[in-house]
């Protein structure tokens, strides 16, 4: 299995860093992992509806740029489908089953995905109804992807 992670912003926290090369060294066995960033656009605290959707658009636009046409794209988004982790391995289960190998997960910048990313999307997943920062959504979801693996493959989870 190929997957992609494409994140909004550049991952600083150290911390963050530290457990998400965890996370890629244990996935090493089960697929290649690649996360890539997009460059956030820079924008003052106060911002009109107006500013805020071109931002997103921005953004989304760089995102859309990083996906191929035969990918399966996947959107982490507060209103998409929350799953138990059995069921999000079933998930990936199936895809690679059905021959959808090349798989890309979207993280959205702090104003979240625009609807041409919201479009593009092939599956919108939730991993909670509340808002998470975006660069700590990348060591969860490489977490559940990992778990994903093991639960799929019966094998023991090592915490």
């Amino acid at each position: 299995m190929d997957i992609k992670i494409i994140s909004v912003g550049k991952l600083k926290e150290k911390y963050l860093k530290q457990g998400i090369e965890e996370y890629l060294k244990r996935l090493k066995p089960y697929a290649k992992v690649k996360i890539e960033e997009v460059p956030d656009e820079h924008a003052p605290e106060s911002l009109s509806d107006a500013d805020k959707e071109d931002m997103k658009n921005k953004e989304g636009q760089k995102i859309l740029n990083k996906l191929s046409t035969d990918t399966y794209v996947i959107t982490l988004e507060i209103e998409g489908k929350m799953l138990t982790s059995e069921a999000f391995a079933k998930k990936l289960d199936e895809l690679a089953t059905y021959g959808k190998s090349k798989i890309a997960f979207v993280i959205g910048g702090s104003l979240g995905l625009s609807d041409d990313v919201k479009s593009r999307s092939d599956f919108a997943i939730s991993f909670s109804k509340m808002t998470y920062p975006h660069q700590l959504m990348r060591l969860v979801l490489l977490e559940q992807v990992y778990r994903g693996f093991k639960i799929n493959r019966g094998e023991p989870y090592h915490k």
